[in-house]
């Protein structure tokens, strides 16, 4: 059985290459993210994997489908870059990670976050000039801050959770709110509190037509000036334009993100000695108060072992015609 991979990098086939010695399957690496014109590099594979930024359409699902592939797996776990309806149509299963070392997106977050307060990044590369001085390194005490945040699925509760243990006040919003984080302490209330009572914000929700630009003009006019905000989720949560805005005018003191709208064209590449075209990342990266990293808080070595087993597994399962041993992997 052959499996082909899109979107992939060193990383992804030192660690398929490893774990695929359980299954024994015929695994094909293919740099370029899937498309329509890409799709017809698949040749006799009964599986594709793609990632965050693979183009997974209705019109690529029905060329996969007439190449005979079965199943598509989402090494990841959302899932808003795939037609989940037109795979039902065409009668492909597709299956994500559901749950992947969520400590290691929320610990990336608290990093993002310390990075911006303490101002880390400069320090290092002034004491690397022989600089010493503190003059504008100045940062807070995030103890005994009101801390928002915005979707407690796995990655919301574990970044909830650290900011427990640094004595902050937790306000949650999510549709349920979750009981043990209530019974640790967490604040679970409206979006509109969250948006106004917190001096940091961090995203943790899925993008979907309900949270799309849920960061906009509109809740960006609610927020205490000068506050924090972190984004490691999907890009699309935040209206970026918006934000440059309120970064402009003060009202966002302090942007880090992980991801970007369109970060499909730039993020997992080497654009070192290219000039890119996106005036709206290259705007948000001339900010002295803007974090930018490439998609990378899923990054870790457990993260990795974890998206890898979890994914091959799901696709010997559906291959043998049996159920998943985690059925929250299974989308269609």
């Amino acid at each position: 059985m052959k499996i082909t991979f899109f979107s992939t990098q060193p990383y992804d086939k030192a660690f398929f290459t490893r774990v695929n010695q359980t299954y024994g399957f015929e695994l094909e690496f293919v740099e370029a993210q899937l498309n329509s014109t890409t799709a017809n590099l698949v040749n006799n594979s009964t599986a594709v994997c793609v990632f965050v930024n693979d183009k997974v359409d209705k019109a690529v699902i029905e060329q996969l489908a007439a190449k005979g592939v079965k199943t598509i797996a989402l090494r990841c776990a959302g899932f808003n870059n795939v037609d989940l309806d037109a795979a039902k149509a065409n009668q492909l299963h597709v299956c994500r990670v559901p749950a992947y070392s969520p400590e290691a997106v929320a610990e990336h977050a608290v990093a993002m976050l310390f990075t911006l307060n303490r101002k880390t990044h400069k320090a290092y590369n002034r004491v690397r000039e022989q600089n010493f001085s503190l003059n504008g390194l100045l940062g807070f005490n995030l103890h005994g801050k009101t801390v928002g945040v915005i979707g407690t699925g796995n990655i919301g509760k574990a970044f909830c959770k650290n900011m427990l243990g640094f004595g902050c006040k937790v306000l949650a919003f999510d549709v349920i709110a979750n009981k043990e984080l209530e019974a640790a302490g967490v604040e679970f209330v409206p979006l509109i509190d969250v948006l106004q009572q917190s001096d940091i914000i961090s995203l943790h929700c899925p993008l979907n037509n309900q949270t799309k630009h849920i960061i906009n003009s509109e809740t960006i006019a609610m927020l205490k000036r000068g506050m924090m905000l972190i984004n490691t989720s999907r890009g699309g949560l935040i209206d970026t334009r918006a934000v440059i805005t309120a970064l402009k005018n003060g009202v966002i003191g302090y942007l880090g993100i992980d991801v970007y709208e369109q970060e499909e064209h730039i993020f997992f590449r080497d654009l070192s000695d290219t000039v890119i075209a996106d005036d709206t990342i290259q705007r948000l990266m001339s900010f002295p108060n803007v974090l930018v990293t490439a998609h990378q808080a899923f990054f870790t070595d457990e993260a990795l072992e974890q998206i890898t087993s979890t994914t091959l597994r799901s696709i010997d399962e559906l291959a043998k015609g049996n159920n998943l041993s985690n059925m929250a992997a299974l989308l269609v």
